[in-house]
């Protein structure tokens, strides 16, 4: 289908007779058709190339010469001379033109270099084709290489961890601090400093290390860095190691369009595509396939790059398929590690044969990666959402732990205070006995005073009763049960201030346990109560002060009393028995004020103790809504915990609901990708039959000249028409039209 650049045995072939056509059919000196401009060039300096080589034995040391200009340390031209067959001194001498002219060759025949790279580049040429290849020969950086050596890198350790572990059966790096290893790490170091994103990464000591294998440290630097920012390697090599993920997708799609059987089979397995191939990208194989294998891939990829690793990959796959689909997991993971690089000690032309003839759609391995773009960021975005809705959950949590904390402490303050209640209760109890108690004494004053008042209307009648008799009524004896009297009135006066005394001490440390109570709802009606405590204090307190001036007010009268019936007892009990009376009469009104006094201090003492049971009741029905009022909260704090519980579920499902329909659109996509590469397989399957009868009417010469360039011309027609039809846009668009009419 395509010409391709004439190997050195057609070459030679060519210079030595003129009727034997090249190997290349596009090449061919006795084909029919014309050849091209650029094709008449290049064959013509082959020609001549050879005709030198056969006249002039000086030509092979004017060929070392430009080797040596080049900087490539190849061997000497002498032994070259003598030890290399036909085939590779034409390699050599091709090689050798190709990179004397290498900015001619690259621009005009670049497909005929990349059929030549992909047979291989000769060892003594492969470091200035690499340099050439990646355009490292004159780098900036080269000059500060030798500066680099001299700073510090935070990376050292690492590298001189790994040192030993980089191909640790090659002559020139199994010896511990041998030249190979100091150089290794120097370039390491190196492009630590210059990369400081991403400093060292294990695999890429393999890369420079068959770098060093080629040509001297300066420029294996010089070419690793053009491979780092040209060949995706520093992003594969980035802490993120995004590029290798996003490689990883589209290997996992091409197997499972090539190869469906064993993509379903590693799934089922859970056989990841990055345990046996993440290796394959980041080395390119170095570390998986023989050395001699891996450098000959390497050539391809220093030309072509990471697009080989694809191609090898799968037909590595398609060579192990039957086997691979009898083996479990562990099974697979010992067959890639041992068995499969065995396969290729014969050689690496098996291999990079098939991995040409692998299926490689450039436009849609593009589309693979807006693909791995879009769903990297839809997960990005889940990812941000499922971290808000994590940290809201945990708000939510602390939120409800403060709530119950708070629920676990208003609970104990509600205990606290129905056992504040209990305690208030036993005291009020106590407060009722001693009320019964006064009650008690109360009656007795009162009996008592009932006896006084009939002593006294007893006393008046008699006083009533003519005294013509002249009979004294009391004696002296009265006289002193009077006093005894007084005594014990002052004695029971002196302790009802006593009990007066108490039952303030007692109302002042119920104010202060009622303050300790919580009022944080009912400030206002406390101090209402408070205030009319107060009140009835200070009125029982006015009470209290005007029992006691007239107390004091009748001890006045009792004193002037004594006084004046001092004399009269001198005189007799006959002359003094209204005074007698009068005095009885005065000790009946003291009896009867101290009575009043103790009635009155009773009352108060009732008054408080019913003031403080109400504050009591106030305060414990303050608690118990306060209580009720947390139990409420509590309740909705947990309904709210379920409904978030609920949303958390909704969200999730959805969620769900979308992956499923973004697999069954990804799924619908590659159906129409896989139509569509079948309808262009058509078409390149009606090409190549057509190009193959324009190929045999032109050898059988069946038909005349006119007729043969009216013939190929229609030919042409057809062809094209058949490669625009073949467009992969255009079935793109046909395809869509027709998922959109069935859809409709």
């Amino acid at each position: 289908m395509a010409s391709q650049v004439a190997t050195p045995t057609s070459l030679q072939t060519t210079a030595t007779s003129s009727s034997t056509s090249l190997s290349s059919p596009g090449l061919s000196p006795s084909s029919p058709v014309q050849l091209s401009p650029d094709d008449v060039e290049l064959l013509a300096k082959l020609e001549e190339q050879n005709r030198l080589l056969e006249t002039d034995s000086k030509s092979l040391r004017s060929m070392n010469g430009s080797r040596r200009n080049s900087g490539s340390s190849l061997v000497s031209s002498s032994s070259a001379s003598s030890n290399l067959s036909h085939l590779e001194e034409d390699t050599w001498i091709l090689w050798g033109r190709i990179v004397n002219e290498w900015e001619e060759v690259r621009k005009k025949k670049e497909k005929q270099l990349k059929d030549l790279v992909r047979k291989g580049i000769p060892h003594h040429f492969r470091a200035i084709v690499w340099q050439l290849l990646c355009n490292a020969q004159n780098m900036p950086i080269k000059d500060q290489y030798s500066e680099l050596l001299k700073m510090t890198s935070p990376c050292e350790k690492l590298i001189r961890r790994d040192i030993a572990r980089t191909y640790p059966e090659h002559e020139f790096f199994k010896e511990k601090d041998s030249l190979g290893q100091e150089v290794l790490f120097n370039v390491m170091k190196a492009y630590s400093l210059v990369d400081r994103e991403v400093g060292y990464c294990q695999g890429s000591a393999f890369i420079v290390g068959l770098l060093l294998m080629q040509m001297p440290e300066e420029e294996a630097f010089c070419v690793f860095v053009k491979l780092m920012q040209d060949y995706r390697l520093r992003e594969l090599f980035k802490p993120s190691m995004a590029e290798l993920g996003l490689c990883m997708y589209q290997f996992e799609c091409m197997i499972q369009e090539h190869l469906p059987e064993l993509h379903m089979h590693f799934q089922a397995q859970s056989f990841h595509t990055s345990m046996y191939a993440s290796s394959w990208f980041l080395t390119i194989f170095l570390t998986s396939f023989p050395l001699p294998v891996a450098t000959r891939i390497f050539d391809i990829f220093m030309c072509e790059g990471l697009e080989i690793v694809f191609r090898v990959g799968l037909a590595i796959l398609q060579m192990n398929q039957t086997e691979l689909i009898q083996l479990d997991m562990e099974g697979m993971l010992q067959h890639f590690q041992k068995v499969i690089p065995h396969q290729l000690d014969s050689g690496p032309d098996k291999v990079i044969q098939a991995a040409y003839q692998v299926k490689y759609n450039a436009k849609k391995m593009k589309k693979l990666e807006k693909e791995y773009t879009t769903i990297k960021t839809k997960e990005m975005e889940e990812q941000v959402e499922i971290k808000r809705l994590r940290t809201e959950n945990r708000l939510l949590k602390q939120r409800i732990d403060t709530l119950e904390k708070e629920s676990a402490s208003l609970a104990d303050r509600l205990i606290q205070g129905q056992v504040t209640r209990a305690q208030e209760a036993e005291e009020n109890y106590l407060v009722k006995r001693e009320l019964a108690t006064v009650k008690q004494q109360s009656e007795d004053a009162s009996a008592q005073l009932e006896q006084a008042k009939k002593t006294i209307s007893q006393l008046q009648q008699q006083q009533q009763q003519p005294q013509a008799k002249g009979v004294p009524r009391y004696s002296e004896e009265s006289v002193l049960q009077l006093e005894r009297e007084l005594v014990q009135a002052r004695l029971k006066e002196a302790e009802s201030q006593c009990a007066l005394k108490e039952m303030q001490d007692k109302i002042l440390e119920m104010e202060k346990r009622n303050s300790s109570l919580p009022d944080d709802t009912n400030v206002a009606r406390l101090q209402e109560e408070l205030i009319g405590v107060k009140l009835r204090e200070a009125e029982a307190l006015t009470g209290l002060k005007e029992q006691r001036q007239q107390v004091r007010d009748l001890e006045d009268h009792w004193q002037r009393h004594l006084a004046r019936t001092t004399g009269r007892w001198k005189d007799g009990p006959k002359k003094n028995t209204l005074s007698e009376l009068q005095d009885e009469l005065m000790s009946v009104r003291l009896r009867e004020a101290e009575a009043q006094a103790e009635l009155r201090e009773t009352r108060q003492r009732m008054l408080e103790l019913e003031t403080q049971n109400q504050i009591h009741s106030n305060q414990l029905r303050r608690a118990e809504q306060e209580s009720r009022c947390l139990n409420e909260r509590v309740q909705t704090l947990t309904t709210q915990n379920k409904d978030l519980n609920v949303q958390l579920q909704e969200i999730k499902r959805r969620q769900a609901e979308i992956e499923c329909k973004s697999k069954e659109e990804v799924m619908a996509v590659r159906l129409r990708e896989a139509d569509n590469i079948a309808a262009m397989a058509e078409l390149q399957q009606q090409i190549s039959e057509l190009e193959i009868q324009k190929e045999e009417g032109k050898v059988q010469g069946q038909l005349n000249h006119t007729d043969s360039s009216q013939y190929i011309r229609d030919l042409k027609d057809q062809i094209a028409e058949l490669k625009h039809e073949a467009d992969p846009d255009l079935l793109l668009k046909r395809a869509e039209g027709h998922g959109q009419s069935a859809h409709f």
